[in-house]
């Protein structure tokens, strides 16, 4: 049985002020989510200067890319890829990090989609993965119908599931490792079991120590 590890997230830049506000209220993440690219109102891209903060204080980085609003079509997956991988290389992200497609529950989603996001980030030596919702929406369908048609796809994927939502809570308190899974094979390491702490902007998650291994 695979060791959980802590970590958080958020789509405000990591400085010092921030860090510290986890450290004292929270515990000290092994990884941090933090989005590549800036997109006004919602989330401040990654810089260098972030990246070896948080390495510095031995925090794995967890790289999402969310430039896009659905998740229909190979050809659409292909640009996406295309566009996270040109970013994780401007900022120093090496090949074999995995990097997490921000897929939301209210967007559309087709097996396609999914399948062109693996195949061409694997074809770019990085590893593919997805933020989704295993409950709402249309991703948990279009998942399973990609494994159906290449089992590859749960072999090559990590997933990092937002459900279900147990509310924040300080490392030591984190609760037992039962994220929502999909109705088919995969691997799901990652779960944000806790969204928008009020102490800091942060969301809480556990993963399976495996994930470490293809963090930055």
């Amino acid at each position: 049985m695979a060791r959980k590890v802590w970590g958080v997230d958020s789509a405000r830049k990591v400085d010092q002020v921030l860090l510290s506000c986890v450290l004292q209220n929270f515990g000290t993440p092994k990884f941090w989510g933090r989005y590549l690219t800036d997109i006004s109102n919602v989330s401040r891209g990654l810089t260098k200067m972030e990246i070896s903060f948080l390495r510095s204080h031995h925090i794995k980085v967890l790289p999402i890319y969310n430039v896009f609003d659905q998740a229909i079509g190979r050809e659409k997956a292909v640009t996406a890829v295309r566009n996270a991988v040109f970013h994780a290389r401007r900022l120093g992200i090496p090949k074999e990090t995995a990097i997490f497609a921000n897929v939301e529950s209210f967007f559309s989603v087709d097996s396609e989609w999914l399948s062109g996001w693996i195949e061409t980030m694997v074809s770019a030596g990085y590893r593919p993965g997805f933020y989704h919702d295993p409950v709402s929406g249309s991703f948990p369908a279009a998942y399973c119908e990609a494994v159906k048609k290449n089992p590859q796809t749960a072999v090559q994927s990590i997933l990092w599931s937002a459900e279900p939502q147990t509310g924040v809570s300080t490392e030591k308190k984190a609760p037992k490792f039962q994220p929502a899974l999909p109705n088919c094979k995969a691997n799901t390491w990652i779960w944000q079991y806790g969204r928008e702490a009020d102490a800091c902007s942060i969301d809480t998650n556990l993963a399976d120590e495996r994930v470490l291994k293809y963090l930055y």
